[in-house]
């Protein structure tokens, strides 16, 4: 482990560096991890983990999810079960299922575990809000979290080119004494960048709030907004688009993701440098105030309970599907198809 400097608080991190993969082998050598759910982190982990020398089986019904494990190797009878026979087989049973998935599902793998085993969670929503969720871990198991800060699709194509993932770790329940170890070195076979340390509750708070603001819910509305502003005052689709979001995306993105925000702006003009520096207090006071009604919102389980509710419903996925369509027909992202065709390397 490493202390670290983060805009002048000091936090603990763990890297390969500290943690290597040959300790993390170590710790996990006499384990089998069952990998229940192959959906989003599903693939990325279970594979990631098998790329480096774990024992993972995965379970998964039958289903157009279950070919996908055929087409990624997962061979029947050997390292793909039924939901309950991995459940049964598995020492490490990771519960990598949607959050309305493990609601639905945790009464078919709670008679699975038994003492000695370890429950694992890349999210702390089930956990978190147990009165909400009714997922309440038996006391003599422990109970560990890995939370990729992405999807396992980027978890998966990071790892492939050498490259990995920062992760955030939490220790809920320690039967084992050796939690804490057995989580960093999970952390380390999935393909982490980094390791930083927080809670069930934490992550979970900051998930829902990241989802809903700067990495989702607010981007659209902002990039929405801006679209919407210059199209009623004449701008062609296409100058909206590259304004608003190829832009961001393809240029400015890029520079502040490698160095920083003021970097990205000593690399702008310095009109666009005057604008931006005017303008980010009165963004920050406007949108601040729904940031703290987002927080607080999600802090109290009223979106989990939304979520729970709304994913619950047995016609969930066509509604999801239909709102999806709903915003890849509007005219923005319209544009956005035909600005893409227009990129180099698309011709």
């Amino acid at each position: 482990m490493a202390e670290m400097n983060f805009g002048g608080v000091m936090e603990t991190v763990v890297t390969s560096h500290e943690f290597s993969l040959e300790k993390a082998r170590e710790v996990l050598k006499n384990e089998t991890i069952a990998v229940i759910g192959y959906g989003i982190q599903g693939p990325g982990q279970a594979c990631n983990l098998r790329d480096n020398g774990f024992n993972v089986i995965v379970g998964q019904r039958q289903g157009k999810t279950y070919e996908k494990c055929l087409k990624d190797g997962w061979v029947p009878g050997k390292t793909l079960f039924s939901i309950e026979e991995a459940a049964e087989k598995g020492t490490i049973i990771c519960m990598l299922l949607s959050d309305a998935g493990q609601i639905a599902c945790w009464p078919k793998i709670k008679p699975y575990l038994t003492p000695g085993k370890t429950l694992y969670y890349s999210h702390g929503f089930a956990i978190n809000w147990s009165d909400r969720t009714g997922v309440v871990p038996p006391k003599d198991i422990d109970v560990i979290m890995v939370a990729p800060k992405g999807s396992g699709t980027s978890l998966r194509t990071m790892f492939c080119e050498g490259r990995g993932l920062n992760c955030s770790y939490a220790v809920y329940q320690d039967a084992s004494g050796k939690a804490e170890e057995k989580t960093i070195a999970f952390g380390i076979g999935i393909g982490a960048g980094y390791l930083f340390k927080t809670t069930f509750q934490r992550e979970a708070t900051s998930d829902l709030t990241g989802e809903r603001g700067s990495l989702m819910g607010a981007i659209e509305g902002l990039l929405e907004a801006q679209y919407d502003v210059l199209r009623e005052n004449g701008h062609s689709p296409s100058e909206a688009f590259n304004e608003t979001v190829e832009e961001l995306t393809q240029s400015l993105g890029p520079l502040f993701g490698a160095k920083g925000m003021d970097w990205m702006y000593a690399n702008c003009s310095t009109t666009a440098q005057r604008g931006a520096l005017d303008w980010a207090p009165r963004f920050r006071e406007a949108i601040k105030p729904v940031m703290e009604w987002l927080y607080y919102s999600v802090k109290t389980g009223n979106e989990a309970q939304i979520s729970i509710d709304k994913n619950s419903q047995a016609d969930y996925r066509e509604k999801l599907n239909a709102e999806l369509e709903a915003m890849r027909n509007k005219e923005m992202w319209q544009a956005g198809v035909t600005v893409r065709k227009l990129r180099p390397e698309n011709n």
